[in-house]
């Protein structure tokens, strides 16, 4: 099998064609997806029906499938989180993020399908944590070099709560998964190219730092990924698959589709420690 590697934009993003991903991809398709992922940061499959066993199927030869610790879960795949939505605005994902940088090791990849789309609307935004670091001055480089940032999962468990998502207690929940710290620059272990670690939905503080400082220093820096330099948008069609790099990209899901239901199901793929 022969696949075809299309760049969507100078920074992050392609296309893959050539690939049919209801069949389990040998070791050698495995080593170029890895390869097209490790250079472009999130690749988009088109015209891929899958079953939710053929989703899983493809996700678990990059890796062992991580549980999302919470949110609604594919009745017969508890491997599989489904996003159902139909009034979107202000639940979280459409915030710059990447999933799950609370746990110790946060997820390595998500791979997700669109199940139901609205007729308008419902894209998704990507954004390169190594564009964004790039794009800092060599002054705040230095500075952030050794810095490390606390990841708390207590404001969007709260939200999914408060919205229905996630009925386990508040306190249960919390206890399973205290705050952990993190690099707030991280390297990628192929290429070496350094990343800007920290998100909105997740990243509470900056150690070391007092809370003034980090009233003017931490959103700005989550802010920074917000420059369409950094970023693609994936326009959602039946049979589209995204398959990103959730270590070195933050993602935004458009809330433009109120009163509509957009469906999508996501796999994780286990990560480590970041470095």
């Amino acid at each position: 099998m022969t696949i075809e590697v299309r760049p969507v934009t100078v920074n992050i993003g392609a296309e893959v064609r050539g690939i049919d991903l209801r069949e389990v991809p040998d070791d050698a398709t495995v080593a170029a997806l890895r390869a097209a992922l490790d250079q472009h940061l999130v690749l988009f499959f088109r015209e891929q029906f899958l079953e939710p066993d053929q989703h899983l199927a493809f996700a678990t030869r990059f890796g062992p499938i991580s549980v999302a610790p919470f949110g609604p879960k594919h009745p017969d795949h508890p491997e599989i989180t489904v996003l159902d939505q139909t009034n979107p605005k202000g639940e979280g994902a459409d915030n710059w993020h990447a999933d799950n940088t609370f746990m110790p090791a946060p997820p390595f990849g998500s791979v997700l399908r669109c199940v139901v789309l609205p007729e308008f609307g419902g894209d998704t935004c990507f954004a390169s944590g190594h564009a964004a670091y790039d794009a800092l001055s060599p002054a705040m480089q230095d500075f952030l070099a050794d810095k490390r940032a606390v990841h708390d999962i207590s404001r969007m468990l709260r939200k999914a709560i408060s919205i229905g998502a996630e009925t386990a207690a508040f306190e249960k929940m919390a206890a399973m998964w205290p705050p952990h710290e993190h690099p707030v620059i991280t390297t990628h272990p192929v290429t070496g190219r350094k990343c800007l670690y920290v998100n909105g939905n997740w990243t509470s503080r900056i150690v070391g730092l007092t809370e003034r400082e980090n009233d003017a220093l931490l959103p700005m820096l989550i802010d920074h990924v917000r420059s369409p330099d950094f970023q693609c948008r994936l326009h959602w069609e039946p049979g589209t698959v995204a398959f990103w790099d959730n270590r070195f990209v933050q993602h935004f899901a458009v809330a433009d589709y109120g009163g509509q239901r957009r469906v999508m199901q996501r796999v994780t793929i286990e990560g480590e420690p970041p470095r």
